[in-house]
């Protein structure tokens, strides 16, 4: 498998760590290349942890924020509306910065379009970076990676956890 990309194999993109570290600076390279410039960079839980640090570090931005949202519970399984989990970061810390958005995949892009919205009326400007984009997104991230409508197993997600339960066990 061309560990600098991902690949489909049995209807899924499959992304490795090593193609995760060449996709985030590609990505970086492509928000520089725009001359755009944040302040901060707001990654949505859990996925775009691993992006927003990534980002951080490659585009020289040390002020870094987190919002986490569940909306996917398995594989094409979600809620109906994506849910904000605290802590909620106070929408005043955005106040008149550039701030851009990471997140692992624009699916739905209902995820992404309510982190936008919580701190569009703040921020001086706001502009996503993901991943992955999918056809059916309900808005179209600022920057991305690859376009693709297949399921995507991700490095640090597609084994699962070593442990069970969660927040409610």
């Amino acid at each position: 498998m061309d560990f600098l990309h991902s690949t489909l194999m049995n209807e899924r993109e499959v992304l490795t760590y090593d193609g995760f570290g060449r996709a985030t600076r590609e990505l970086a390279q492509r928000i520089a290349d725009d001359d755009y410039r944040p302040d901060v960079v707001l990654s949505i839980a859990r996925g775009g942890f691993f992006l927003g640090a990534g980002l951080g570090y490659a585009l020289n931005v040390k002020n870094a924020f987190m919002m986490s949202v569940e909306f996917y519970t398995g594989v094409d399984e979600r809620l109906a509306v994506p849910v904000v989990l605290p802590p909620v970061p106070n929408r005043v810390d955005f106040s008149g910065l550039n701030v851009l958005i990471a997140d692992d995949v624009a699916d739905s892009g209902e995820t992404l379009k309510l982190v936008r919205d919580f701190v569009a009326g703040e921020v001086n400007s706001v502009r996503s970076a993901v991943l992955y984009e999918k056809s059916r997104s309900v808005i179209k991230p600022d920057y991305s990676w690859r376009v693709t409508d297949s399921w995507i197993d991700f490095p640090w997600s597609c084994e699962g956890p070593v442990v069970p339960g969660g927040m409610n066990h």
